[in-house]
Parts: structure tokens; sequence; C-alpha cells
């Protein structure tokens, strides 16, 4: 391995984990150089295990034997070796794992190349602007059965550092990409056998048990952004409305929630 031992946090080598919480800075450094950020141990090994490739790791001394098989992978990338105290000074917050790595990202996968036979059930976050929900998001997608997760172009960036972390490294288990047209690429999904649901409290809006009776062959769950949910050009679009009953004066979930809860109902 390479490792180089730094102690001065303005050392340029480290400028792919400065300031990590900013988000607006690291939309534009991150999509500029084409990177994320692994949080921790495991989400560090999922992203190795899925076949990204690193760009360097930035580490506590307490990583190096654990993760050294692998940061042994690939012995031409740098280890930059900190203290926990100058990890902090660099991203802006403790990084109480001690332990992040710069990835490269892969190019978009165009929609057409994810629809194979196999995909049944679909997901499309729609607008969800925060970096939590849409990791739990992924997370519950993995977790329940969903085959391919789509986001909308103004959705959050599910390879943002909170997402992942979230997610549990799960957003490099399923297959997943930004969609170029929305709710364009809508139509496309219906031409090709897929019944639209958008999950949304309208007049007209079935039951999530009525959905999941239904057993249709081929389902995308359509989930709309915090707050005011999905907009009317999507849920002219869609083929059902669909909600879950509540009770105890809840009118609605949190859209991750939703989301697991919608997951599960409908898992083929």
């Amino acid at each position: 391995m390479t490792v180089v031992l730094v102690d001065d946090a303005a050392d340029p080598r480290l400028a792919d984990y400065v300031r990590l919480r900013e988000v607006s800075l690291r939309r534009l450094l991150e999509e500029e150089h084409g990177l994320f950020i692994a949080e921790g141990d495991k989400v560090i090994r999922r992203a190795a295990d899925a076949g990204f490739e690193p760009r360097s790791f930035l580490l506590a001394p307490r990583w190096l034997d654990s993760l050294q098989d692998v940061i042994a992978h690939w012995p031409d990338k740098p280890v930059y070796v900190v203290s926990e105290e100058l990890a902090e000074q660099v991203t802006g917050f403790h990084v109480h794992r001690g332990a992040l790595a710069s990835y490269k990202r892969r190019a978009p996968v165009p929609l057409t190349d994810l629809l194979t036979p196999d995909v049944r059930r679909i997901a499309i976050f729609d607008e969800i602007v925060d970096h939590t929900n849409v990791g739990a998001g992924f997370r519950a997608a993995a977790a329940l059965g969903v085959d391919l997760v789509l986001v909308t172009p103004t959705c959050a960036d599910p390879l943002y550092r909170r997402s992942i972390k979230v997610s549990m490294g799960t957003v490099f288990q399923v297959p997943w990409t930004r969609l170029q047209s929305w709710p364009g690429d809508l139509r496309h999904l219906q031409d090709n056998g897929y019944v639209a649901a958008a999950m949304a409290l309208t007049d007209d809006s079935i039951t999530l048990d009525e959905l999941s009776g239904r057993k249709d062959e081929k389902l995308v769950l359509i989930f709309g952004t915090e707050g005011h949910g999905l907009k009317p050009n999507v849920l002219n679009q869609a083929d059902l409305t669909v909600q879950i009953p509540m009770s105890g004066g809840v009118d609605s979930l949190n859209v991750a929630s939703s989301a697991a809860v919608a997951f599960y109902a409908t898992r083929p």
C-alpha cells in the first residue's frame, strides 16, 4: 500500500475530503471531479465489493490493519493516514468511525439498458430533497425486493455521503439511474408493460391493500417530495394513485417509511 502520513489540514492532497458537510460545495466538487465519499469501514467495503475504483483513502491509524485487504487490492492508490483531530479539521465534522474513502463515479446507465426481463418492481423517487430519506429509501428497496430504483432530475444525490451512509452502502447494491425526462420517462415504462402507481392522498386513491391484491406482474411505485408530494402532471400520467390507510389522527408517513411499507406489501 502507498501510505502517506499527513499532519497539515491544508495539504492539497486531501482536497477530496474538504468540508464534507457543505452540501452545495460538495455537489459542485463531486460532480466536477466525478467522485463520491464513502464513510465507515462497512461502506468502504461495500463500495469496493461493488467494483468501484478508489481515488484515495483517508484513515486513522487504527483502520490500517482491518482494511488492509481492501487497500492492498489497489496498491497504487494513496492511503492518507491522519489523526482523528486532523480528519475533523479537514471534513468539518467528527468522523467518529475514522475511515473515509474517495471513489470514482461511474457513467450513468441509460434506462433502456436497465429494463431487463427480470425487473418486476421499480421505485421512483421524485424530487426527494433530504439525503437521509433517499438513503433510507434505497435501504428499504434493497431489503424488500425492489429490482430497480430511478431518481428524477431534481432528486437528491444517492451518492452524497449522507445518502450512502444511511443506506448502509445498499446504494451500491440496487441498480439505479437518474431519469433524463420526467415525467416523460414514465410513459416509456408504461409502454413496456409496467403499471404506474403513484403514492398520493387523492379522492380517487385506492388502498395499498387493494394494490397488493391486484398482483400486477410489473409495477412502478412513485414517491414524491417531502411535504408537497407528487405534482399534478405526474399524478395525471400515473395509472393509479394509492394511499396507505392511517389511524390515530395521522394523515401520512415519512416518505422513506411509506416506501418501506409499500415495498413490503407489493413484493412479488
